[in-house]
């Protein structure tokens, strides 16, 4: 039977949207290519087999669905704009085999404006036909929050913004099947523009509490005493904390970093907040040697341990992880690096393996600096304050009193 939707890219942002629409009871075909890849465990697996879900990396299946997602990966180019050759393919194996009537909804952050630009044009090209003639297009913006407890697909409201009203509504239609709520943007820069605001929100005020951090450390002051206090105002502050980097698959997005010709506005806050949080893992290694320093060690030929080298809690996922950057800027210093996590069972940084400690706090009692890096639940932070010779803590996570915070 063929299925009712295709998820084009099961990474981050498909493999979640591909989980709903199963458990919702949408016939769902996940199409992998490239080097994209999801994560799921055996379990997972069968019981989304068992509901009808269909893996595949046969671009053919894709001609036989009456809705298509793009969620194909976006990194960051050199440049700092974004690398869309993965939506490139799939935007062109997808045209190749499109039908008329078929909703195809794009996923992946963008600049606004590329769904009606590039998108588009790809499609229309590679099949022949008129995007919101014979097939609707609309823009969602992933609200994917990966590990969340308490935020999924289903419970999270959905925007979409179509390229033409009936666009919008066959969009609107499908998602109404997986999610509680669906909010209808104007139109497609909309939709896409919503993802650019939220993005560049979080790394804003991430780069505005780190700056607090190296401020509040200088000054003498407990920076998540005043987080605390200052989160109980009801209105006008939302709380975020430090932490010794951002990593994860939103990248902060100034529409000055697009293909020549293209360029937009420049969003000076996005720039400064850019680098405040990618010197963050420079600021927390010159943290890690003053405090070695201050106890009588160098920082060459000590022995570091970093624990939880993931971008995010109880996550397997390090990409773009603030971890890999502070490896390399304790290496400079002359640390001998070691690391702990229990979702990485090896890690290289530039393409040379970090050793694993297997006993955490034998590993912590072994070094001569302790860095949490990622607050895994796993972690018995009481016990390991009472081992470690010394600790730095970059998320707070510790009791009072028990570590070095950031």
């Amino acid at each position: 039977m063929p299925a009712d939707l295709a998820v084009i890219g099961l990474g981050p942002l498909g493999l979640p949207l591909a989980q709903a629409a199963v458990a919702a009871g949408v016939r769902t075909l996940g199409y992998r290519f490239g080097p994209d890849s999801g994560s799921l465990t055996a379990a997972e697996l069968r019981r989304m087999l068992a509901r009808g879900f269909r893996p595949t990396t046969s671009p053919d299946e894709l001609a036989k669905v009456r809705t298509a997602v793009i969620c194909a990966p976006v990194t960051e180019a050199p440049d700092g704009g974004l690398d869309l050759t993965e939506l490139t393919t799939a935007a062109r194996t997808l045209a190749a085999r499109l039908r008329p009537h078929t909703t195809v909804i794009l996923e992946s952050p963008v600049h606004p404006g590329t769904t009606e630009g590039l998108l588009r044009r790809l499609l229309e090209e590679g099949s022949g036909l008129a995007a919101g003639r014979d097939f609707h297009l609309a823009y969602s913006p992933s609200r994917v929050d990966p590990g969340s407890r308490t935020w999924t697909p289903a419970n999270t409201p959905t925007v979409v913004g179509g390229l033409t009203p009936a666009c919008t509504e066959s969009a609107l239609a499908f998602y109404s099947r997986i999610t509680d709520r669906v909010v209808r943007a104007r139109g497609l820069r909309e939709a896409e523009t919503v993802q650019l605001l939220e993005t560049n929100f979080r790394h804003v005020n991430i780069a505005l509490v780190n700056e607090m951090a190296a401020l509040c450390h200088d000054l003498g002051v407990d920076l998540w005493d005043v987080i605390r206090c200052a989160e109980t105002k009801p209105f006008g502050f939302h709380a975020f904390r430090p932490g010794p980097g951002v990593g994860g698959h939103g990248i902060p997005r100034d529409l000055t970093a697009r293909p020549a010709g293209h360029a937009g506005p420049a969003l000076r806050m996005v720039d400064l907040a850019r680098r405040v949080n990618a010197d963050m893992p420079r600021y927390v290694a010159r943290r890690a040697a003053a405090l070695l320093n201050e106890h009588g060690k160098s920082a060459r030929g000590a022995r570091v341990l970093l624990l939880g080298v993931t971008y995010k809690p109880d996550l397997d996922d390090a990409h773009r992880s603030p971890a890999e950057e502070i490896a390399v800027h304790l290496g400079e210093l002359g640390a001998q690096v070691v690391f702990h996590d229990p979702y990485v069972g090896e890690w290289r940084v530039h393409d040379r393996p970090v050793p694993r400690a297997d006993s955490l706090l034998e590993a912590a009692a072994d070094a001569d600096l302790t860095v949490l890096l990622q607050q895994h639940r796993a972690y018995d932070l009481q016990s390991l304050a009472v081992k470690a010779q010394l600790l730095l803590d970059t998320r707070g996570a510790t009791p009072t009193g028990a570590a070095h915070r950031l």
